[in-house]
Protein backbone atom coordinates (compact mmCIF):
# COMPACT_ATOMS: atom_id res chain seq x y z
CA UNK A 1 0.00 0.00 0.00
CA UNK A 2 1.32 3.52 -0.85
CA UNK A 3 2.19 6.44 1.66
CA UNK A 4 -0.61 8.44 3.36
CA UNK A 5 -0.59 11.94 3.58
CA UNK A 6 0.76 12.77 7.31
CA UNK A 7 2.55 9.76 7.87
CA UNK A 8 5.88 10.17 8.35
CA UNK A 9 7.49 8.05 6.10
CA UNK A 10 10.72 5.58 7.23
CA UNK A 11 14.13 7.00 5.83
CA UNK A 12 12.89 10.55 5.30
CA UNK A 13 14.89 12.16 7.78
CA UNK A 14 18.40 10.04 7.60
CA UNK A 15 19.55 7.91 11.17
CA UNK A 16 21.64 10.43 13.24
CA UNK A 17 23.29 10.37 16.83
CA UNK A 18 25.94 7.92 15.96
CA UNK A 19 28.81 10.23 17.01
CA UNK A 20 29.87 8.18 20.31
CA UNK A 21 30.73 4.90 17.85
CA UNK A 22 32.82 7.53 15.68
CA UNK A 23 36.86 6.71 16.79
CA UNK A 24 37.32 10.52 16.48
CA UNK A 25 34.59 11.01 18.81
CA UNK A 26 36.31 8.61 21.48
CA UNK A 27 39.82 10.59 21.75
CA UNK A 28 38.24 13.63 22.36
CA UNK A 29 37.02 13.12 26.22
CA UNK A 30 40.85 12.54 26.28
CA UNK A 31 42.20 15.57 25.21
CA UNK A 32 40.05 16.90 27.39
CA UNK A 33 40.61 15.52 30.72
CA UNK A 34 44.48 16.03 29.39
CA UNK A 35 44.14 19.54 28.20
CA UNK A 36 42.46 19.83 31.90
CA UNK A 37 45.30 17.98 34.01
CA UNK A 38 47.98 19.90 31.88
CA UNK A 39 46.45 23.36 32.72
CA UNK A 40 46.05 22.68 36.27
CA UNK A 41 49.67 21.48 36.55
CA UNK A 42 51.72 23.85 33.99
CA UNK A 43 48.95 26.94 33.74
CA UNK A 44 48.33 29.66 36.18
CA UNK A 45 44.51 30.01 37.21
CA UNK A 46 44.32 33.23 36.13
CA UNK A 47 46.11 32.97 32.62
CA UNK A 48 43.88 33.69 29.88
CA UNK A 49 45.70 30.73 27.97
CA UNK A 50 44.07 28.09 30.09
CA UNK A 51 40.42 29.12 29.71
CA UNK A 52 41.20 29.35 26.03
CA UNK A 53 42.96 25.83 26.20
CA UNK A 54 40.28 24.09 27.80
CA UNK A 55 37.41 25.82 25.85
CA UNK A 56 38.66 24.38 22.78
CA UNK A 57 39.27 21.15 24.15
CA UNK A 58 36.02 21.04 25.04
CA UNK A 59 34.40 22.78 21.55
CA UNK A 60 36.61 19.96 19.52
CA UNK A 61 34.24 17.07 21.72
CA UNK A 62 30.81 19.34 22.00
CA UNK A 63 30.80 20.42 18.15
CA UNK A 64 30.37 16.68 17.80
CA UNK A 65 27.61 15.77 19.83
CA UNK A 66 25.85 18.84 18.23
CA UNK A 67 27.00 18.16 14.68
CA UNK A 68 25.77 14.58 15.30
CA UNK A 69 21.97 15.50 16.59
CA UNK A 70 21.96 17.96 13.50
CA UNK A 71 22.93 15.03 10.58
CA UNK A 72 19.07 14.27 10.07
CA UNK A 73 18.38 17.20 9.15
CA UNK A 74 20.52 19.01 7.95
CA UNK A 75 23.87 18.17 6.48
CA UNK A 76 25.40 21.12 5.72
CA UNK A 77 25.09 22.53 9.36
CA UNK A 78 26.54 18.82 10.37
CA UNK A 79 29.60 19.82 8.50
CA UNK A 80 30.00 23.23 9.95
CA UNK A 81 30.07 21.56 13.05
CA UNK A 82 32.35 19.24 12.59
CA UNK A 83 34.71 22.14 11.12
CA UNK A 84 34.15 23.55 14.31
CA UNK A 85 35.50 20.63 16.06
CA UNK A 86 38.26 20.38 13.65
CA UNK A 87 39.52 23.89 14.56
CA UNK A 88 39.10 23.88 17.74
CA UNK A 89 41.54 21.34 18.51
CA UNK A 90 43.59 22.70 15.78
CA UNK A 91 43.64 25.93 17.99
CA UNK A 92 44.29 24.06 20.45
CA UNK A 93 47.67 22.03 18.78
CA UNK A 94 48.82 26.07 18.40
CA UNK A 95 48.31 26.22 21.97
CA UNK A 96 50.66 23.58 22.98
CA UNK A 97 53.23 24.09 20.91
CA UNK A 98 53.08 27.85 21.71
CA UNK A 99 53.52 26.88 25.20
CA UNK A 100 57.07 24.34 23.96
CA UNK A 101 57.81 27.25 21.65
CA UNK A 102 57.95 30.03 24.75
CA UNK A 103 59.92 27.48 27.03
CA UNK A 104 62.86 26.82 24.34
CA UNK A 105 61.38 22.65 23.72
CA UNK A 106 61.36 21.68 20.66
CA UNK A 107 58.95 20.37 18.83
CA UNK A 108 59.15 16.35 18.08
CA UNK A 109 59.66 15.55 14.32
CA UNK A 110 56.89 13.98 12.74
CA UNK A 111 58.85 10.50 12.42
CA UNK A 112 60.73 10.67 15.81
CA UNK A 113 60.56 7.84 17.95
CA UNK A 114 58.19 9.59 20.85
CA UNK A 115 55.60 10.91 17.87
CA UNK A 116 55.51 7.49 16.51
CA UNK A 117 54.60 6.34 19.56
CA UNK A 118 51.83 8.76 20.42
CA UNK A 119 50.35 7.89 16.80
CA UNK A 120 50.11 3.89 17.46
CA UNK A 121 48.30 4.92 20.93
CA UNK A 122 45.72 7.24 19.56
CA UNK A 123 44.99 4.20 16.84
CA UNK A 124 44.00 1.86 19.95
CA UNK A 125 39.79 1.57 19.90
CA UNK A 126 39.23 0.83 23.69
CA UNK A 127 41.53 3.63 25.80
CA UNK A 128 41.02 6.26 28.10
CA UNK A 129 42.51 9.16 30.29
CA UNK A 130 43.73 6.80 32.98
CA UNK A 131 44.70 4.13 30.64
CA UNK A 132 46.97 6.10 28.51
Amino acid sequence: MGHMIGEPREGFIPSHGGYAGLLAYKKTPIVFQGTCRFCERFLQKRDHTMDQMVQAARSGRQNFVEASKMSGTSKETELKLLNVSRSSLEELLEDYSDFLRKRKVSLWLKNSPEALFVRRLARKVDVSYETI
